[in-house]
């Protein structure tokens, strides 16, 4: 027997005697942690909770004090331009954007913008909160990315294919996990 088939029956033998089920390891995979923010803020911006989780596993990986090579901040990785209309807007004195529930509250706000401003289409504001609102809405006027003006057949910018992609693909992971 060759050593990757006895490690990979190792690990089977081990997970059964444990009682360890595939749904509790992907929930260690996918968590639930700031429940109570995302739960605040999900309902105060009529969001379902479990796309704010996928931002947030999206993001950070739900590393609170991370930041990107291009500045962004936090759990939701907010930009510092829209941390400080977020804070405006929503009458936060001192943003302090790695603090979660500031950031959760910017985030889950901004992303609620952003589905308002495609009427309701979830995977435009997806692409817009990675890409920029500016360039979807020049994309969905480009007949190279759309037939229709209303929804993409193609995203231009890798980064924000392969985002788009991960959160939808981590969203209908939670849904399918969490939801009873």
């Amino acid at each position: 027997m060759s050593k990757k088939i006895r490690i990979i029956s190792l690990i089977f033998v081990t997970i059964i005697i444990l009682g360890v089920s595939y749904k509790n390891i992907m929930k260690c995979i996918y968590p639930l942690k700031y429940s109570a923010f995302v739960e605040k803020y999900s309902k105060e911006y009529d969001l379902d909770k479990y796309l704010i989780y996928s931002i947030i596993k999206t993001e950070s990986k739900f590393k609170e004090d991370a930041v990107s090579y291009k500045k962004a901040k936090g759990l939701m990785q907010i930009s510092d331009v829209t941390a400080s209309w977020g804070g405006k807007e929503l009458g936060i004195e001192n943003v302090d954007i790695f603090d979660p529930e500031t950031n959760i509250n910017i985030g889950a706000w901004y992303l609620n913008r952003l589905e308002d401003e495609f009427d309701g289409n979830l995977e435009l504001a997806i692409t817009a909160y990675n890409g920029g609102s500016g360039n979807v809405r020049k994309w969905l006027k480009d007949k190279r990315y759309s037939r229709d003006g209303k929804n993409l057949q193609k995203i231009p910018f890798k980064e924000t294919s392969d985002y788009t992609y991960k959160v939808l693909k981590n969203y209908e992971r939670y849904k399918s996990l969490y939801r009873k």
